[in-house]
């Protein structure tokens, strides 16, 4: 993680603290009422008007903060994910068709799996067991010839 990142992350983290401290102190709608009447205006730290415009522009620009913030870390993040490109993960090639040209071959379906440009060399228990399934896919598609297949996106 890049140091930008971590700095963000920081501001993050503190943003959202104080975004939550500033919604706890927040009085509810219900207390506007007792306010009306003169009920606590005199020992508010604000004055008579209290601090509910300052609380709610405070909690506004906190709100924008975050969001901004939590953007730019998913910016940063895509930056990243696309500079490390497919490097160690493993790309399934297909042996594509002309729109003439059958498979005969009951191989050519079979995606190649390559990692990193080389064919993968897999544990030989694990081959033989992806062969005896394949035989058996192979022998399914056999005795269901009756069963219509899946057209070609051709």
């Amino acid at each position: 993680m890049g140091t930008i990142e971590t700095v963000l992350l920081s501001l993050l983290v503190l943003d959202a603290v104080a975004l939550t401290v500033l919604v706890l102190l927040q009085q509810g709608k219900g207390a506007d009422v007792g306010a009306a009447f003169g009920a606590g205006a005199s020992n508010t730290m604000f004055g008579s008007v209290g601090a509910a415009s300052f609380l709610t522009k405070a909690t506004a620009w906190l709100a924008i903060g975050f969001f901004a913030i939590a953007f730019s870390l998913a910016y940063f993040a895509k930056e990243r994910a696309e500079s490390a490109g497919t490097l160690g993960i493993p790309t399934v090639q297909t042996n594509e068709l002309t729109s003439g040209q059958e498979s005969v071959d009951s191989d050519a379906d079979v995606p190649a799996l390559e990692v990193n440009g080389a064919e993968s060399e897999l544990d030989p228990d694990l081959n033989e067991a992806l062969d005896q399934v394949l035989d058996q896919v192979e022998d399914a598609q056999n005795d269901n010839d009756d069963v219509p297949s899946l057209p070609n996106d051709s």
